[in-house]
């Protein structure tokens, strides 16, 4: 089969969407992505998995360790969304001009976002070019209980 063919029905598994963010106070650098690959993997300890491909803002700060923020896009507010789908300038904070605040953990939590999940990476695979992140929650935060988190379908599992 066509590994075209293939990511026809691939692209139909429903995700959702969110922002991770990462900063590190000793140096005050900050980063983040939009991403879609993300599921909760355990309970007990609480972790999850997320997939980031190499090269991608943030990944640096995750791998080295530092606390990230999964940050849950609400049907409420996508008004930040497209500035992280169309990229931005990697010399300025991404987060210069969206509101948002440090949590517990340090992890970058977006005001407007529906909830946000602070995590701390344990381990990691690359089973292809990707690299799969397993992280730890440390701290939740709901930010918005009315809303509904925003649901994502591609139109292909070749792409995003």
């Amino acid at each position: 089969m066509l590994q075209s063919d293939k990511a026809v029905a691939v692209g139909l598994i429903p995700s959702g969407l969110f922002i991770v963010a990462v900063s590190d106070p000793e140096t005050r650098a900050t980063d983040g992505y939009l991403a879609s690959w993300i599921q909760q993997i355990s309970f007990n300890p609480m972790i999850v998995a997320l997939a980031i491909k190499p090269g991608r803002p943030a990944y640096d700060l995750i791998k080295a360790g530092k606390p990230f923020a999964i940050n849950i896009i609400g049907d409420h507010d996508k008004s930040y969304l497209k500035h992280f789908w169309k990229g931005y300038d990697p010399n300025q904070s991404p987060f210069s001009e969206i509101p948002h605040h440090a949590g517990e953990f340090n992890g970058v939590i977006l005001d407007q976002a529906k909830a946000s999940i602070e995590c701390v990476m344990i381990s990691s695979q690359k089973p292809g070019d990707h690299e799969v992140i397993f992280a730890e929650v440390k701290a939740s935060h709901i930010m918005n209980e009315e809303s509904k988190p925003l649901v994502h379908i591609r139109k292909s599992g070749a792409d995003y």
